[in-house]
């Protein structure tokens, strides 16, 4: 009995031991990570960013450009044969303009997809004070990006979307995000791959080219903390160049 008894207590430290090993495991990544990239007072300054460059569409190269407003709104603009769509979220509203596909004016976004886009506005990123931001981060192990060793972090957000961090484990940048997002009411999973991180001015660490699928956008700018013309996030205003 006595045997069973140490038995059981052994197995119930172990267990004990590995949980608590996960949690640190998961808050030390993530230390890691934001060190990697700049550091998180540098990070947690961040009120604005805007970023310009292109996509590649089918070898056609597409003007984009997207201005953020840290938690507040968020404004992305294309330009296609003389023609500019584009896509604004902000805290309670959105709506998406795409006269290439014929459309005469702004469309609201539905609730569900403005909710879901929620996350879209935090360009600190869910990993920086995540705690306070309702996000959960759980440690999922290791795992391999197209041959390179990665840490993943499960970040479920308080929108109800989950999101799948692949963190580079030789130096803690973020090469990978496999969402998972509501789209036409059916559950899509989106994968999205960062690469060409650059030091901005302001001390943090920005990926330069991203691939979510639907062609890769390389960005020629990154600009931080500038002021920013609130009234682009109202539907039917035109961006000066």
């Amino acid at each position: 009995m006595r045997n069973i008894r140490s038995s059981i207590y052994i197995a119930a430290m172990a267990i004990g031991s590995v949980i608590t090993a996960t949690a640190q495991t998961a808050d030390d990544i993530i230390q890691k990570h934001l060190t990697a990239i700049g550091g998180l007072d540098n990070w947690k300054k961040l009120t604005s960013v805007k970023m310009t460059g292109s996509i590649n569409a089918g070898g056609i190269e597409i003007p984009v450009t997207m201005t953020t407003l840290q938690g507040k709104a968020q404004r992305a603009e294309y330009t296609v044969n003389g023609m500019t769509g584009y896509r604004i979220v902000t805290n309670t509203d959105g709506w998406d303009y795409n006269p290439m596909q014929g459309q005469q004016k702004p469309q609201a976004m539905t609730a569900e997809d403005v909710k879901q886009a929620q996350s879209d506005l935090d360009m600190q990123g869910p990993l920086v004070d995540y705690q306070a931001k309702g996000n959960k981060v759980a440690y999922l192990g290791k795992d391999e990006v197209e041959g390179t060793d990665c840490y993943k972090l499960k970040v479920a957000y308080p929108n109800g979307k989950e999101e799948t961090y692949y963190i580079d484990a030789s130096n803690y940048y973020h090469i990978r995000s496999v969402e998972k997002i509501q789209a036409n009411g059916k559950e899509e999973e989106v994968t999205s791959n960062y690469g060409n991180y650059q030091k901005l001015p302001e001390g943090i660490v920005w990926p330069m080219s991203v691939d979510n699928g639907s062609g890769p956008i390389a960005l020629k700018s990154v600009e931080v903390n500038k002021p920013v013309d609130e009234s682009m996030f109202k539907p039917g205003i035109e961006i000066k160049k």
